[in-house]
């Protein structure tokens, strides 16, 4: 049983992208999308999913919702108009480097989470993980100090907190 609610669980939200890239809602497309949509989740779900437990709680989608949303409006607006201060400015000062990052999460579903939005937002990117240590090694552009704990506070701590709460 819990294998069908996984397959079906990822389904949905595949047919939906599905039907929003093909952007018609014919007879055939929806019935392709539909089987192309079990097809691909029943070969992906036991990879995908860990605990199906995860997927049916409303709260951990809603965290996630809200996260793409903070993400997109306010983290990436602040990072890429910082860059653009320094691309315009060439004498704003810079220091780059690399520095280590603390993480606390548990699943490497968050773990990824947070190291994809360390690297999409301008100015930083993850560039090695040490699993053993819990840390990640991201070039910062400015480095504001080498500190674990600045660097946490700095770099990923708003992600690794949404990561926590849709993953752990």
């Amino acid at each position: 049983m819990a294998n069908y609610v996984k397959i079906v669980l990822i389904a949905i939200p595949l047919f939906i992208l599905y039907l929003i890239f093909a952007g018609t809602f014919s007879i055939e497309d929806v019935v392709f999308g539909a089987i192309a949509s079990l097809l691909v989740s029943t070969l992906i779900s036991e990879v995908l999913v860990k605990q199906h437990r995860k997927l049916t709680e409303l709260n951990r989608l809603a965290v996630l919702i809200k996260y793409f949303f903070h993400y997109i409006t306010a983290i990436e607006f602040r990072a890429h108009s910082d860059v653009i201060r320094r691309i315009f400015s060439p004498k704003m000062p810079i220091n780059p480097g690399i520095v280590k990052v603390p993480y606390h999460v548990k699943t490497d579903y968050a773990l990824v989470t947070i190291a994809n939005s360390i690297t999409n937002t301008p100015g930083t990117v993850v560039v090695d993980v040490d699993k053993e240590e819990k840390k990640l090694f991201v070039h910062w552009i400015d480095v504001k100090g080498v500190d674990e704990k600045l660097t946490y506070e700095k770099i990923s701590k708003t992600f690794e907190e949404y990561a926590k709460k849709i993953f752990d």
